[in-house]
């Protein structure tokens, strides 16, 4: 964590939020926004001890909101809210989620529009510089009003509650602050409804999502042309003044890496004439319309998440400038769950067209004279015949996976949160489907790389070359069966990791986000 990233509440980007992701870097918050934030908690600690009920501050939440909470029961209130929230189940997020759920946070309470003091917003800082990690159940939100359980359980271990991760172990949250010689706070007024009230989960896994979605989608580019060199099919497709007569960005980008990762291909020259073939299957000729459509969504996605990822999404909002408190609505995380539902679709149909190609790749009736299911000895052994059989499963399960889930509620807190967003579950099931997409395009790099390499003595392009070169260097060329889903695995470790983006990324071939 050598890298330091300072950050401007409402003004962070798509690119600090992936660097934070993908790097883990230092951040700190700028101190220009501490004046808004001291402004707005001192207008809460007035409303705290004046006789006019606020929501939240004075008064009970949700159904309770008619009961009145002396002033000096204020600071009880908040604490009684953090545990009574604390009702999570399931396994915990991963840490690089939570730490993603704690900037978001810090970013959004910087906003100072929540009510909370400067060293709440400090503490949370504070346990992203020393590595403590709040243990935070994945399961219990309906991403309305915000996500209450998991974020009260996030909110615990600033109490001296709940468990929490610390230098690689699980321990009681006392434990934790102990050992890294930190006093629990006491919440003051507003300051746990500030913090459980919010989509930071929600957005946190979509954030999460997306950022591997893109690099997945990426990766499906190069391994989509290496299939296309492996079944020696035309480039023509690609060219560019089909998809500028369209004028859709992302299939214009997408038909652009695909020109630009074949280019100098000698296998690509080596059936420009006299090839029998007129047309090639949709998987290959429409990659740039499918790919493209995807690139688009996913784009799409990271303008509303960059948004929501810089909002001020609790309840009631302070506003410094008039002094007013306001009960609303930003905690309603529909925007992520359409997001979500979105990456689904892209990610389902990233892998739809993916396995299509690995389907014709192994089929001898369509390879253009490969070896059945690849081998150099079909019969006796059956090459890659089951790995497109998991490569079908995967995409199935995908394709159920990518239902939407926004389009569900259900009320809740006695019908006084009665239509919810379902965001949160909708943003957590995306990393199972990338991680299964991730594994689809790994099989499509193995059954490419051996279908180019039956093509020898001639050669693909040099970029794709280069994929080749770290893939064999993972997983041996294919002869006679043997145990495959060691190879696979190790590809989909490479593709998770960026590997094969990497081998090629000074070329500068591939579309950004």
């Amino acid at each position: 964590m050598n890298e330091k990233l300072v950050l401007y509440p409402g003004s962070v980007t798509l690119d600090q939020l992936c660097q934070f992701y993908r790097n883990d870097p230092e951040i700190h918050l700028h101190e220009s926004c501490k004046n808004r934030v001291d402004a707005a908690a001192h207008i809460v600690q007035q409303a705290a001890a004046g006789d006019e009920a606020v929501y939240g501050i004075n008064t009970g939440f949700g159904k309770l909101a008619s009961t009145r909470i002396p002033a000096e029961q204020t600071t009880q209130l908040q604490r009684n809210l953090i545990l009574s929230h604390c009702c999570g189940v399931g396994e915990a997020l991963p840490v690089k989620i939570v730490r993603m759920v704690m900037l978001l946070k810090i970013i959004s309470l910087g906003r100072g529009a929540s009510g909370v003091r400067w060293q709440v917003i400090k503490r949370l800082e504070k346990f992203l510089h020393i590595g403590l990690s709040p243990m935070v159940p994945e399961k219990g939100s309906v991403g309305a009003s915000g996500d209450l359980a998991p974020l009260a359980h996030l909110t615990a271990v600033l109490l001296g509650e709940g468990y929490a991760m610390y230098k690689g172990k699980t321990m009681p949250a006392s434990e934790a602050l102990k050992a890294a010689g930190l006093e629990p706070l006491e919440l003051g007024p507003k300051e746990g409804l500030g913090m459980i009230n919010g989509t930071q989960v929600s957005t946190a896994l979509a954030l999460a999502a997306l950022f591997d979605s893109w690099g997945l989608a990426q990766t499906a580019l190069v391994s989509g042309a290496m299939t296309t060199d492996a079944l020696m099919d035309s480039t023509a497709p690609f060219r560019p003044e089909i998809h500028a007569l369209r004028g859709l960005q992302g299939q214009i980008d997408a038909a652009a890496a695909l020109r630009g990762l074949l280019a100098g291909s000698q296998i690509r020259e080596s059936h420009r004439s006299n090839d029998e073939r007129v047309q090639d299957p949709y998987s290959i000729r429409c990659q740039p319309q499918v790919m493209g459509a995807c690139l688009d969504l996913l784009r799409q996605i990271g303008s509303t998440l960059e948004i929501e990822a810089n909002a001020v999404t609790d309840n009631p909002i302070v506003v410094i400038e008039d002094g007013s408190i306001l009960s609303g609505g930003n905690f309603h995380a529909e925007p992520v769950a359409f997001a979500a539902d979105q990456c689904a679709l892209a990610i389902a149909e990233i892998g739809s067209i993916t396995e299509r190609r690995i389907a014709i790749t192994v089929d001898p009736a369509q390879s253009f004279g490969l070896p059945a299911f690849l081998s150099p000895d079909p019969g006796l052994n059956s090459g890659f015949m089951i790995a497109e059989v998991t490569s079908a499963a995967l995409m199935a399960e995908n394709k159920h996976k990518a239902m939407p889930c926004s389009i569900d509620s259900t009320p809740t807190s006695a019908n006084q949160e009665d239509h919810v967003s379902m965001a949160c579950h909708a943003a957590r099931r995306l990393q199972a489907m990338n991680q299964n997409l991730a594994s689809i395009i790994a099989i499509e790099l193995l059954t490419s790389v051996q279908g180019i390499e039956f093509r020898a003595p001639i050669e693909t392009s040099p970029p794709l070359l280069k994929v080749m070169q770290v893939v064999r260097e993972r997983v041996k060329r294919l002869e006679n069966d043997r145990y495959l889903a060691d190879d696979i695995a190790r590809v989909k470790e490479m593709v998770m990791k960026r590997d094969i983006i990497l081998a090629i990324e000074d070329d500068d071939l591939l579309p950004l986000l």
